[in-house]
């Protein structure tokens, strides 16, 4: 009797004719900056809002009611909402106020200045609120690109940590070690520059792929707007029967 391989891959289940490959999750990019400043506003404005609630009198509860009815909505659009979904086939870009599906078929060029911009085949742009641009971050990177450019160019590694160069603390793989295969003065981005590049290396091997081809969409965000709307409204009635 012969025992498996332990090293082989395991068979593969049989997968009925025509049946399409299979779809793997998204590859999500946010910004956790504005996570956090968006939880944090939300709290003030919880404890801001049901205190005026519960303690006021008058038309005070109203006031806060209508107040915490127009600012959670915009807090959450311009903070927790927004992000960048990526797969083989399409990109997903949830701004403030809208969602646009742009196939990298139909994706021109992805662009990043002071923010990060895609463009579609007939010239309309969309700004990429999920990965802001931080000058600071960026002037930092480079920073460091040239520092370690010039220690390459010596030939003196940085003068610690021996014969091979300075060695990274931590591990490799770990949360800011420089991965698998880099050197020890492997080259720095930032990180919404180096999501831009990723996107860009998947753009330039997809763009003329069957199935990334169709057409963009957009649809805006009336689950967003329309609580807003509602609230301002009110505060707006609320303001003039005072």
């Amino acid at each position: 009797m012969t025992t498996p391989d332990p090293q082989s891959p395991a068979p593969e289940p049989s997968k009925p004719p025509g049946s399409a490959a299979p779809q793997y999750q998204d590859r999500i990019y946010r910004s956790p900056a504005g996570l956090a400043g968006g939880v944090l506003l939300l709290a003030i404005i919880a404890w801001l809002g049901i205190d005026a609630v519960v303690a006021g009198e008058g038309r005070t509860p109203w006031l806060a009611l209508a107040t915490m009815l127009v600012l959670v909505p915009l807090v959450v659009a311009y903070t927790l909402r927004p992000a960048v979904y990526v797969n083989d086939d399409r990109l997903r870009v949830r701004n403030p106020f809208r969602v646009i599906v742009l196939p990298w078929g139909q994706v021109a060029s992805l662009r990043s200045g002071f923010s990060n911009e895609v463009f579609d085949d007939s010239g309309a742009k969309y700004q990429l609120w999920a990965l802001p641009v931080s000058l600071r971050a960026r002037s930092k990177a480079s920073r460091q690109e040239t520092r370690a450019a010039a220690r390459a160019a010596r030939g003196d590694g940085g003068g610690r940590g021996g014969r091979g160069g300075r060695v990274a603390r931590g591990g490799g793989n770990g949360v800011g070690g420089l991965g698998p295969g880099a050197g020890p003065e492997a080259p720095r981005r930032a990180e919404s520059d180096r999501a831009m590049d990723e996107m860009r290396e998947l753009l330039e091997r997809r763009h003329g792929a069957e199935a990334a081809q169709g057409e963009v969409t957009v649809r805006w965000a009336y689950e967003i707007a329309g609580p807003a709307v509602a609230g301002a409204v009110l505060l707006a009635v609320l303001l003039a029967l005072g």
